[in-house]
């Protein structure tokens, strides 16, 4: 079947007769929109000390992570940034035990402001959101691309820098069926590659074969899932990308690094698709 082609140009949405209280409106009707996860609200406009009000107060119920969140029409300014980077920290401050994120939201991000909030995700963990709104058949479509993530986890750490411990230490701490999968992954490991080298480290169980460690994983306690993380750049990348989307197993991707959530079954459907990317990470360990 062919498909139509149509062309749509970027808007602001002001242009389009919505403001920001629209904006506001559908995501928090959607919190997904913005590709941070299947996200709660926790509040909205909370007032702060300082006398603002931060727009969204989220948090992810799987990792306990809090999300604050400033959304703005228009090019991003400085204003926007400090303003972002005040909430995180009163936020943070309020509640020292948990995660916090800081999230801006802008219709444009200039590479002025680019760089500076580049610089600024060194010390704090904010992450800068590029909203696109198009209009197609009196219909508005809104895109939101995540321009600056949070540096990668240290997966590229050193074993020998790692605090390791054995495997009866993941046994204890780990749910039963998120420890069978870490078996059934390390067997997937292509043969003919050398010895698969797993490495029970405190923080992850770390895998490789005769080049670096390619295979991060994190057994869960409370939960039956799985969470894998592996390295893989380039023209491979991009080809594989897509299948592990539309397997619905990609949790998140930064600078090289792909996480995966898994569960049993859909190690079970998609084994061709999980086998595929080990095996281009393998070879990317060895290059």
């Amino acid at each position: 079947m062919t498909r139509e082609y149509i062309k749509a140009d970027n808007k602001w949405l002001r242009d389009l007769g919505l403001d920001e209280k629209w904006l506001k409106e559908k995501i928090n009707e959607d919190p997904s929109l913005f590709g941070l996860g299947d996200l709660s609200v926790i509040e909205r406009e909370r007032t702060q000390p300082s006398g603002g009000r931060i727009d969204f107060l989220m948090y992810d119920p799987e990792d306990g992570v809090r999300y604050e969140i400033e959304v703005m029409l228009g090019r991003l300014d400085e204003t926007h940034i400090i303003r972002t980077i005040e909430y995180w920290d009163i936020e943070r401050k309020r509640f020292p035990g948990l995660q916090h994120r800081a999230v801006i939201i802008a219709e444009e991000i200039t590479n002025r402001f680019f760089n500076i909030v580049s610089l600024l995700n060194q010390a704090v963990p904010i992450i800068a959101i590029q909203l696109n709104a198009f209009e197609i058949d009196s219909k508005v479509v809104l895109q939101f691309t995540k321009v600056l993530d949070l540096p990668a986890p240290a997966a590229e750490e050193d074993v020998s820098s790692a605090e390791k411990v054995d495997r009866s230490y993941w046994e204890k701490r780990s749910n039963p069926l998120s420890m069978a999968m870490v078996d059934k992954i390390i067997s997937f490991i292509p043969a003919g590659v050398g010895d698969v080298r797993v490495t029970y480290n405190k923080y992850h169980i770390a895998v490789g074969t005769t080049g670096r460690n390619f295979l991060w994983l994190h057994p869960r306690k409370a939960a039956s899932h799985l969470l894998a993380y592996v390295l893989l750049e380039g023209e491979e990348r991009a080809k594989i990308v897509p299948k592990l989307e539309a397997a619905d197993v990609l949790s998140s991707q930064s600078g090289r690094e792909l996480s995966l959530k898994l569960k049993d079954k859909e190690l079970r459907e998609h084994k061709d698709i999980v086998i595929e990317l080990f095996r281009l990470s393998e070879e990317y360990s060895r290059s």
